[in-house]
């Protein structure tokens, strides 16, 4: 937007981690944030020296959660190391952190709200409460509600209205979001292979019974809400062709499909879990299954 280029370090995570090792339950402007600050303005500030810039600088003096004496710090001290200064305004005070805010919505900027570290989001969210669904991605990499991948789906969207100087605007829409931690089906003590729709719960992580009721393509097991589909009924309601569960597992249709599917078989109240299996079992099971579901805000691209 404003015609400068944008030159990227190497994202080297095995290096920050092991630079970081026994500092990861530092609170955010501890220890941690040092070492990060040492390792990452070394980098820019070599880079700033070979291009034969005089300064250098960085966004996080904009964050309210990190400290400036201590970002001045590990910038003056590595400045000096490549005769380059660091230059380090306060962008905070006489509200500038809300006018940041407003600029970034002017120009409809996605803002993120933590550094970039996955231990400060890790603390960061157990102290709002709330799940760090940054950090998850599924095996069957099926793109999750408000995840990483649905943001750059968004942006990138946004990216190509722009091209075709097609109008939008970006909304925030409050919904009930979803993440599944594990799940296991055992069928007299051996695993079957099973898949979890979209919005299954339990009301405590271990469950056993039978199946003592089938209606339609739902089969209800007699204790939990537990109920069970055939990947036949599943190819059927949502016009697919797996050939078995672990195709289904590792290579998912997308979580909007998976919803409509969900709708078509039960409620959109209900919340009971529902597997996926090759073939209805007639023995006892015993299922482990953990999930959170929690209020959630995401934003919204709009057509105008």
């Amino acid at each position: 937007m404003l015609g400068i280029e944008l030159i990227e370090g190497e994202y080297d995570i095995e290096k920050w981690l092991e630079a970081v090792r026994g500092f990861e339950k530092e609170p955010e402007k501890g220890a941690r944030c040092a070492i990060c600050f040492d390792k990452r303005f070394e980098i820019t500030a070599k880079k700033a020296a070979q291009l034969g810039e005089k300064t250098f600088t960085s966004t996080l003096l904009t964050s309210p959660k990190k400290s400036l004496k201590q970002l001045k710090h590990a910038g003056d001290i590595l400045g000096e190391k490549f005769g380059i200064s660091f230059a380090a305004p306060d962008y905070r005070k006489a509200s500038g952190t809300q006018e940041q805010n407003i600029l970034a919505k002017q120009d409809v900027l996605y803002r993120q709200d933590y550094c970039g570290c996955l231990f400060g989001l890790t603390i960061q969210r157990e102290e709002q409460d709330k799940l760090a669904d940054e950090l998850f991605s599924p095996i069957s990499k099926q793109i999750q509600p408000e995840s990483i991948e649905a943001r750059i789906e968004l942006y990138e969207k946004r990216i190509e209205y722009e091209e075709n100087n097609i109008n939008y605007k970006i909304v925030k829409e409050r919904f009930l979001n979803w993440r599944q931690m594990y799940g296991h089906l055992k069928v007299k003590k051996e695993t079957v292979p099973a898949h979890f729709l979209p919005y299954s719960t339990l009301k405590k992580e271990y469950t056993r019974g039978r199946v003592d009721v089938s209606i339609g393509d739902l089969h209800y097991m007699n204790r939990d809400e537990v109920k069970f589909i055939t990947l036949k009924s599943y190819n059927k309601l949502g016009n697919f062709n797996y050939k078995n569960i672990e195709e289904l597992i590792y290579n998912s249709p997308t979580f909007e499909e998976e919803v409509k599917i969900r709708e078509k078989l039960i409620s959109n109240y209900d919340l009971s879990s529902i597997l996926v299996v090759v073939k209805i079992p007639t023995e006892k099971v015993a299922i482990v299954h953990k999930s959170h579901m929690y209020e959630d805000v995401k934003e919204v691209l709009l057509a105008i």
